[in-house]
């Protein structure tokens, strides 16, 4: 089992892309907003050097936006 987290926000419609894709291939993830949550928005920032969103990261890889053919390899879904 990957662990997966995505760092968004609740307006970010690739965020919502991403959570929708792992919905559909039932990767189960933890979601943090960094809107609301300081403490997550300056972990996101620490893995990935960036303020975008969303921000994933699988295992220790990180995927700055919804990168679909990166996020199929990493978790392994044809």
């Amino acid at each position: 089992m990957k662990n997966v987290t995505i760092y968004s926000t609740p307006t970010c419609h690739f965020c919502h892309m991403a959570k929708d894709f792992f919905k559909e291939n039932n990767v189960e993830f933890t979601d943090h907003d960094v809107a609301t949550d300081r403490t997550a928005a300056e972990e996101m920032v620490k893995k990935s050097g960036q303020m975008g969103v969303p921000v994933i990261d699988i295992n220790g890889e990180i995927i700055v936006g919804f990168d679909e053919p990166r996020l199929r390899t990493l978790l392994e879904i044809a």
